[in-house]
């Protein structure tokens, strides 16, 4: 895996920019990315993430690029990460780590969702700086702003341990989703990557959620973890600023 250049934070490294290279000139394309850690910086309070200077141009020329999709793959709610991101134009979106795909959910699984978070808000209530986020498909216990770190790690084993079998647990940085649906993002891509009949897919990513995404592309792909921990990402760069390059420098091989 490439790793990339400490003292050059712009410059990418060599193998990277020639997997990009021999990507750029294949049709369909497609170029699809999770937001929070990628393009926006992590926040305590998820709705003050907005996107880093520079993503929604490099989003727009890449857009504008005959034969190319650019897709938002999140575990965000859509109507959340439009909301949040502010982002605009002939993107696609898929969000609740691809449960919504192709809109909203069934009454039954909004139902199962409503009551796994009645149940577990006792928990997070009894932990100060817990939070507890419904989302579309899922319910998820946060502990970022946990300052007692025995705390923050107890909640999340509580929640983990009181989960039954028919939920997809999806643990991430500070957080332990629970989803009232198996979807996740590497089936989400296959299916997008079918329906766009994709000759090659960029996938950018930095939570544990988006190694199911890196695991289901080709060789011939190219995966980029935004940084630090285990992955089954090819490449890899250090942050947000890191991602904007690889986007910028794709952007300019498609001219």
């Amino acid at each position: 895996m490439t790793e990339f250049p400490a003292e050059s934070p712009a410059a990418l490294p060599a193998d990277l920019a020639a997997a990009l290279a021999a990507l750029a000139g294949r049709r369909p394309l497609l170029v699809a990315s999770d937001y929070d850690g990628v393009l926006a910086r992590l926040r305590d309070d998820p709705s003050d993430a907005v996107p880093e200077e520079g993503v929604a141009e490099v989003l727009a020329r890449l857009a504008a690029v005959d034969g190319v999709t650019v897709a938002m793959v999140s575990g965000r709610g859509v109507a959340d990460l439009r909301a949040t991101s502010g982002l605009t134009g002939p993107l696609r979106w898929v969000g609740s780590h691809g449960a919504e795909f192709d809109g909203p959910l069934s009454g039954e699984l909004a139902h199962r969702r409503d009551a796994l978070a009645e149940r577990l808000a006792p928990l997070v209530a009894g932990t100060p700086g817990a939070r507890l986020e419904v989302k579309p498909a899922s319910v998820a216990v946060h502990v970022r702003q946990v300052a007692d770190r025995a705390a923050a790690a107890g909640l999340l084993d509580e929640a983990r341990s009181s989960a039954d079998s028919s939920l997809t647990m999806k643990p991430g940085k500070d957080v332990l989703e629970l989803a009232v649906t198996d979807a996740d993002k590497g089936s989400a891509m296959q299916r997008l990557g079918a329906e766009l009949g994709a000759a090659g897919t960029l996938y950018l990513g930095d939570d544990l959620t988006d190694e199911d995404a890196f695991r289901s592309l080709g060789p011939g792909d190219v995966t980029v973890k935004i940084g630090d921990g285990d992955t089954a990402a090819r490449h890899r760069v250090p942050d947000t600023a890191g991602a904007l390059a690889v986007l910028e420098h794709l952007a300019d091989l498609l001219g």
